[in-house]
């Protein structure tokens, strides 16, 4: 049984229930009061002697969801191989390398990857045998989709295929927002979709309730992702939005969350991308900042895109289309748009939606 603890005296048991929707059979809510649930006291044994897994990037907001809406796009993303590391002290983690970028410190108190490694660990009880992590990383930093957060659920993934996958999806999540707490912030928006996959609403912080929403498998849904050369920090993103907003620019921003989910869950593509496309309260801020961004949505929804907006706190933007051939013309579009507006090169990518989130992809065994 899973315990949430608020305090050391006060535990507190996590529910798993559902909400009616226009796919009700579908959507999962995963409730629990607080980070880290311990699972058990009987500390499993390794199942492998080394694991490798996989976490897909991510879209976090989708225009008017901030910080309550995701999705997982396929064929982008970040890999951990761990390993039992007899050299390692038992019960703790050490980060022995760390490809794809030189700007992550292999101190796993200070990386995402290690902090819900750890997190993971603490939750099986893991004392009697020690583990070495490597990291790949194949997301960009600091680019709007969601690399912290990939390495964060690579990791607990990792961890818990190690050991016999004793953990459920929201633990894997709690993990996660543990690192993300730690190194991004409190969302759940990129986390949530990372694991779980497909779409993802955060119905709820306190408790942390998550909604899977299920896009019909039928459908096609193309991601066009274009990342410019151009940082933008998600602290210096989020400091550029309002602390209060009125009640006009909050209904409509609610309407078109609203209209978004029923989207998703319909299969509606046309539907999707103007809710996508209609954010008022945190796009019209941050559109600014990132040179060329306003011309680059123009540019998508000439050359046919069904919607676009800034993929997370930027700097790239994700617009919809419904076919490849069409998310080729679209990116080179918003390509040329960021570099004759913003005097920004940029990389367009074609991607669908991930519908599975991390998992194990390699294995040794004992």
């Amino acid at each position: 049984m899973a315990i949430c603890f608020l305090s050391p005296l006060k535990p507190t048991t996590p529910t798993i229930s559902s909400t009616p929707n226009l796919n009700p059979k579908k959507t999962n809510i995963l409730r629990c009061n607080f980070s880290l649930p311990i699972i058990t006291t009987t500390e499993p044994e390794p199942v492998f002697t080394s694991v490798r897994s996989f976490a897909p990037a991510t879209v976090a907001n989708l225009g008017p969801g901030f910080d309550f809406l995701g999705c997982a796009v396929d064929g982008l993303g970040d890999f951990v191989s761990l390993r039992v590391d007899p050299s390692v002290h038992p019960g703790e983690l050490s980060i022995t390398d760390i490809s794809g970028t030189k700007n992550l410190s292999k101190n796993p108190l200070k990386n995402c990857a290690g902090i819900a490694a750890i997190a993971t660990m603490k939750m099986l009880s893991i004392r009697s045998v020690g583990l070495s992590l490597s990291l790949e990383k194949g997301l960009p930093l600091g680019s709007g989709l969601g690399s912290s957060a990939a390495s964060a659920a690579a990791a607990a993934v990792a961890v818990n295929e190690l050991f016999g996958r004793k953990l459920e999806v929201k633990d894997l999540v709690l993990a996660g927002l543990e690192s993300e707490a730690k190194v991004s912030g409190y969302h759940a928006d990129n986390i949530a979709p990372a694991i779980m996959g497909g779409f993802v609403l955060i119905r709820s912080y306190d408790p942390l309730e998550l909604m899977s929403l299920q896009f019909p498998v039928e459908k096609d849904l193309i991601f066009v992702l274009v990342s410019p050369d151009f940082e933008a920090p998600t602290k210096k993103m989020r400091a550029a939005l309002p602390a209060e907003i009125g009640m006009s620019h909050h209904v409509w921003n609610c309407s078109q969350a609203g209209a978004l989910v029923a989207s998703v869950l319909q299969g509606d593509l046309v539907g999707l991308g103007k809710a996508l496309s209609s954010d008022k309260i945190v796009e019209p801020k941050r559109a600014p900042l990132i040179p060329g961004m306003e011309a680059v949505k123009k540019a998508a929804l000439q050359a046919g895109a069904f919607g676009c907006t800034i993929s997370g706190a930027g700097p790239t933007a994700v617009a919809v289309v419904d076919s490849e051939g069409r998310g080729v013309e679209v990116g080179e579009r918003m390509v040329e748009a960021f570099w004759k507006e913003g005097n920004l090169k940029a990389v367009a990518m074609v991607r669908r939606l991930d519908r599975v989130g991390a998992r194990l992809v390699g294995s040794v065994p004992r």
